[in-house]
């Protein structure tokens, strides 16, 4: 060890007294700051436009995307550049003046020697990673509120690791050679090929796992993410480990004559230890892994590890089917493989035996495709497609095989994945965003449905209610059947199903069932029903419309609440006065605390058309608003009346009433050992195709839907997703502070390492 230090310390004291160390390491800092310094400037000015900003620490210094990127994120592409003029020299010098000889004949080993030089790399990446980049990790200490301390110390060991590699590469290079500019060119071309190779053979299996080990910075990209892994670091370990060892054994081989049988023997050695290091250290079972991020962005929340706990050791089967001949294909092509298996990484850390399988078949049952292929059988158009998008034909199953295995078709042929678990199988759908995978929300969704039985939404069909499978605007499917959008009630976890309360029995076993605007008084036998299930403690929705009094109040009598006649209208400048735009109460609140955000900044629920609710206080249920009217431009216009360019006005003659009114009520009360839930609206409106995509208005009415029917579920459905909030969101820097900033980022700092450079090399001349 004592070798290897001596070593170190020569090697170190001839680097620092060489112009090129001193030259990389200004330029390594000059990259930084023009990369650092826009970006902060940035955020200072998103901060004085909109006010303060979340992940701060993420913004400055590891993030891939948005309106900045990440210094530490940014480095690691042009990490590689810095190795080979720092090694080149470090044994080809050795080869090329003849001391090499010296070494062989002495007592120092050969290992000793490459330790030492390797051990000398070390400290000179230490000095550019704890220096360089600690000069911008003291700036965001300082600079920003909060600061994410270890986020960025995880990113900065993983720019070392990187470094350290590119190291251990640069030394075996520069054994082959005892040209400097050789081994320079050679290093640098091995970097290279080991930085872009990952994207290369992407969709071949065996070439694909190949080149995303060779791939380097791919695996520190992770790190830099905040995630810190057992798997990654031994990697780069063992790949120092490798190309050190090659070394040795190439400066061994030369001074002795060795078969060319033992030379690739030993060589085949080296790698096969090495990879297999690699190899085990890469089974699930034992990656340790830590998340550095303050608000633990890279580990799927508690919610969710609670039912990956729950599914005990029994595995999870994720086969994905990829249609050949719909637009989501590129979605699950083996060119996007890499991406599919990393959606699923966050989830295999916490259940190991979540087993992926990938299926491809072609189909099409769009009419439309066969009017715009006429004569043309699916084999023939999905040859033509193949050929076009080089897609391997023999791993794709026909329309005939596929329907043996499963029926896609009430999915429209897209992308799925089917999970399936103890006999139990659910969908997990793409959409059609600009990620088109689903989300941690759709996946906990899917992974929890297959642990508990579903909550099921049943609409009654009776009276010409509004459909929950028509896009028209006043239906219902955007928000409860729409399969494509991730907001969909569907993709959450929900049954949809329907029922006629005159012809059949409703279930006893759903979660609510909804009477969404009948538009005529119910049968006596529909009325009678729907009064039984309510005795015997369903859930239920009523949503009704102005004018619909008589239909909607005779099954309102045994609830105690009154639909008042007349309707709500509301004074505006810019809207009509039928839109009434009530504020969530304190008791929506209590109803589902994700509404406390749009309670607090007093958000708005749009209804165009709503009347007003009474309490009669007179039924078994507690009964509390959750919507309310604002008393100072509202009112209960009764009467007939007409919403055109004259303003209404208030008329206590005709029987207006000023106040502020409930528009939504929600009932429950204890029955046969559970809680009963119901809710009245007197809008039918606030949760349709229509309203749930205004434009013109920032409402809560797509949180406040959600939020009804997550009351319903128990709080099982939607999954929890919530995250603590980001604390790093004040820049403490003003236009003054970052004009200093950049005068000492690009001048003063950048001469003073000039500065001290010259000094030692000074010294060492008169030396």
């Amino acid at each position: 060890m004592k070798k290897i230090i001596q070593i170190a310390r020569l090697e170190l004291s001839l680097l620092f007294y060489s112009p090129i160390a001193w030259l990389l390491i200004m330029v390594f800092f000059v990259q930084m700051a023009h990369a650092f310094i826009p970006g902060l400037a940035t955020m200072l000015q998103l901060q004085q436009l909109i006010g303060d900003n979340g992940f701060l620490t993420d913004r400055l210094f590891t993030t891939s995307s948005g309106t900045t990127t990440g210094i530490l994120y940014t480095m690691l592409g042009s990490l590689y550049l810095y190795t080979p003029l720092l090694t080149m020299g470090l044994i080809s010098q050795e080869i090329s003046s003849g001391s090499i000889k010296l070494v062989y004949s002495s007592p120092v080993k050969l290992r000793e020697l490459i330790y030492g030089k390797f051990a000398a790399m070390l400290v000179y990446n230490l000095v550019i990673i704890l220096v360089i980049s600690g000069l911008f990790f003291i700036l965001g200490t300082s600079l920003v509120a909060h600061f994410d301390y270890p986020h960025v110390l995880v990113a900065m060991l993983a720019c070392f690791l990187l470094l350290s590699a590119y190291a251990a590469i640069g030394i075996f290079m520069s054994s082959l050679t005892s040209y400097q500019i050789v081994a320079a060119l050679g290093t640098f071309g091995v970097l290279a090929f080991m930085n872009y190779i990952g994207g290369f053979g992407q969709g071949i299996d065996f070439v694909r796992d190949l080149t995303y080990s060779l791939s380097m910075p791919s695996r520190a990209e992770r790190m830099v993410k905040g995630l810190l892994n057992s798997r990654d670091v031994i990697y780069y370990v063992a790949i120092s480990g490798i190309f050190l060892s090659f070394t040795i054994t190439r400066l061994e081989l030369a001074r002795t004559s060795r078969s060319f049988l033992y030379q690739v023997g030993r060589y085949l050695t080296i790698i096969v230890v090495g990879l297999a290091v690699a190899y085990l250290s890469s089974r699930q079972a034992v990656i340790l892994y830590y998340d550095a991020t303050d608000t633990k962005v890279n580990t799927i929340v508690k919610p969710v590890q609670e039912i990956l706990k729950k599914m005990g050791n029994e595995p999870v089967e994720m086969t994905a089917y990829i249609n050949g001949l719909d637009n989501s294909y590129s979605v699950g092509a083996p060119v996007a493989r890499l991406y599919g298996i990393a959606k699923w990484e966050p989830y295999l850390r916490f259940k190991g035996d979540i087993n992926l399988h990938w299926v491809y078949y072609y189909d099409i049952t769009n009419p439309q495709f066969y009017a715009a292929n006429p004569g043309k059988s699916i084999k023939t158009v999905f040859k033509d497609v193949a050929k076009t998008q080089d897609m391997d034909t023999s791993r794709f199953l026909s329309p005939e095989q596929i329907r043996k295995q499963i029926d896609l078709r009430g999915e429209n042929d897209r992308m799925v994945m089917q999970l399936k678990y103890k006999g139990k199988t659910t969908f997990l759908r793409t959409f059609d965003d600009g990620d088109r995978w689903p989300g941690e929300a759709e996946i906990a969704a899917a992974l929890k449905r297959l642990v508990v039985n579903p909550p099921k939404i049943v609409f009654a069909t009776d009276a010409y209610q509004r459909s929950v499978d028509k896009i028209g605007d006043r239906d219902y499917k955007m928000l409860f059947n729409t399969k494509q959008s991730k907001t969909s009630l569907i993709n959450m976890g929900f049954d949809i199903d329907s029922v006629s309360l005159e012809q059949g029995a409703i279930p006893k076993d759903i979660a609510v069932l909804v009477i969404g605007d009948p538009r005529a008084a119910l049968s006596p036998a529909a009325l009678s029903n729907l009064r039984k299930y309510i005795q015997e403690g369903g859930n239920t929705l009523i949503a009704s419309e102005p004018g619909k009094q008589s239909i909607v109040n005779p099954l309102l009598d045994s609830l105690g609440v009154e639909m008042l006649s007349g309707t709500l209208v509301q004074r505006s400048r810019d809207y009509s006065y039928g839109l009434v735009t009530p504020n969530l109460t304190s008791g929506a609140v209590v109803m589902s605390p994700a509404l406390k955000k749009p309670y607090e900044e007093k958000t708005v629920v749009s209804m165009s058309g709503a009347a007003a609710l009474k309490d009669q206080h007179q039924g078994t249920f507690k009964v509390e608003p959750v919507l309310m009217t604002n008393e100072k431009t509202s009112w209960i216009k009764r009467g007939s009346f007409v919403l055109d360019s004259a303003a209404l006005v208030f008329d206590k003659k005709t029987g207006d009433e000023h106040g502020s009114f409930p528009t939504a009520l929600m009932l429950s009360r204890k029955i046969k050992n559970k809680e009963q839930r119901i809710m009245v609206t007197s809008d039918a409106d606030f949760f349709s195709n229509k309203e749930l995509t205004r434009a013109n208005l920032e409402t809560a009415n797509g949180s406040l839907s959600i939020s009804i029917f997550s009351w319903f579920s128990n709080a099982e459905f939607p999954v929890d997703m919530s995250r603590p909030s980001p604390k790093d969101t004040h820049l403490k820097l003003n236009k003054a502070g970052m004009k200093t900033l950049k005068v000492l980022y690009y001048a003063v700092i950048p001469a003073v390492i000039i500065l001290l450079g010259m000094v030692l090399l000074i010294r060492r001349k008169r030396k």
